[in-house]
């Protein structure tokens, strides 16, 4: 399963974020994309996808992302 978050919060300036709203939000959707990678990682692999490849797959996803501060 999917650990805690983490204890920090990093920002682009390396200070931690410190909102406690914000670190409610962070919070809730670590655990939910927590939940839902798990759920994606497990039906993978009852569908005989290979553990290794699938988290490969994963983490490419996660390379992808696109981030909406780019210009």
């Amino acid at each position: 399963m999917i650990g805690p978050p983490p204890a920090i919060w990093p920002q682009s300036d390396g200070a931690p974020v410190s909102c406690q709203e914000k670190l409610k939000v962070l919070g809730d959707n670590y655990a939910e994309l927590g939940q839902v990678m798990q759920d994606a990682f497990e039906d993978a692999l009852l569908m005989g996808v290979d553990e290794r490849a699938m988290r490969r797959i994963l983490i490419a996803m996660v390379e992808g992302l696109e981030s909406p501060k780019r210009v």
